[in-house]
Formats: C-alpha cells, sequence, structure tokens
C-alpha cells in the first residue's frame, strides 16, 4: 500500500457511522518520511472542517508543545486513532476505533517510526495499553510495535487543566533526550 492509495481508500471509507456526519475525513499531516509519529483520538470541528489534525485552540498548544523541544509539523508526522469526527467531540466509541485503527496501523508500517507519542488517555488506551492511565503513566517508555512509545497528557487537556503543564514540560524534555539518543535526523 502506498501512502496516497492508503490516504484515497480512508477519504471513501464507510466503516461506521461517523462517515455520515463528517465533512472531511482527518488522515494525517506532516512528513511522510518523519522519525516521530503524534498519534492523537479523534478530530473535533476545527479539524473536521479543514481535514488536518490539531488545528484549533489544541493545536495551537501542540505547536507550542513541540517548539519546546525544536519540533515542528514539517519534522514529524501527525495522525489519529480514527479518521472522523465524533458528534460532539464525545470520546470515539470502541466500535469506531477498531472500526478506523487499521489505517493507523497501516500508517505506522509506511513512516516506520523511531519514536511514537501518543497524545492523552484514548490513544494510549489503544496504543500502549487498554488500563492505561495517563495521570499517572504519562512521560514513561513502552514498547509498542517494537518502538519506544510514550504518552503525553492532550493539549486540549492541558487547556482544561493548566496545572498539569510543568509535568507536560518535563515529559517533552524525556521526549527530546530519547530523540537525541535514537533518532538519525538532527533535530536540535
Amino acid at each position: 500500500m502506498t501512502w496516497d492509495k492508503l490516504e484515497k481508500t480512508c477519504q471513501t471509507c464507510r466503516k461506521c457511522s461517523l462517515s455520515d456526519s463528517r465533512n472531511n475525513t482527518v488522515f494525517g499531516i506532516g512528513n511522510r518520511t518523519a522519525e516521530i509519529l503524534f498519534i492523537g483520538e479523534a478530530p473535533g470541528e476545527q479539524e473536521d472542517l479543514r481535514g488536518e489534525p490539531f488545528v484549533g485552540r489544541a493545536g495551537k498548544l501542540l505547536d507550542n508543545m513541540l517548539s519546546v523541544i525544536d519540533l515542528n509539523r514539517s519534522n514529524i508526522y501527525i495522525s489519529n486513532i480514527i479518521k472522523c469526527r465524533p458528534p460532539s467531540n464525545r470520546d470515539p466509541l470502541h466500535v469506531e476505533q477498531d472500526a478506523c485503527i487499521a489505517y493507523l496501523y497501516e500508517q505506522i508500517a509506511l513512516l516506520q517510526p523511531k519514536i511514537i507519542v501518543c497524545l492523552g488517555r484514548i490513544a494510549a488506551q489503544k496504543i500502549i495499553d487498554k488500563n492505561f492511565k495517563i495521570s499517572k503513566e504519562h512521560g514513561h517508555w513502552y514498547e509498542c510495535f517494537d518502538v519506544p512509545t510514550m504518552a503525553l497528557y492532550h493539549p486540549a487537556a492541558l487547556l482544561r487543566d493548566p496545572r498539569r503543564k510543568p509535568d507536560t514540560f518535563l515529559d517533552l524534555k524525556e521526549l527530546q533526550r530519547k530523540i537525541q539518543e535514537i533518532c538519525e535526523r538532527t533535530y536540535l
């Protein structure tokens, strides 16, 4: 499967009822040869309208978070567990996640990242462990797909509770350390 074929297949997907209300599928964005993959849970309203992940207020905060460790959207890839917006931005149902996850697995296979970062609880529970507790396990390293994987608080959660920002700063610095350790490209 190629990137273009996978994206076209995803754009016409009808595997779950979310396709009935979407404006756009939100396939992913960034460098398709990146060593670092960020995975969110699902598109929100702005993402659905534009067809890009993390473009609203949470997206602006994510950009700021990335800049703290000298990353930006041109040297990473960003995707989501599911590619269509759940109504009223509710958590994606397990049936929706199961219907869509194969697209993410194909993206991982094509990208072959050296590091995976899950943004938030839902992404971490789907990728790292179904019982993942974001408040206790953020910033720790796990092996998923034979790739070092960590979870950060979702930027939207940080907007709701700014008290978590100091922990996230430390997690970002740990991510930066791992990037320096195992990535071949110079990011700093």
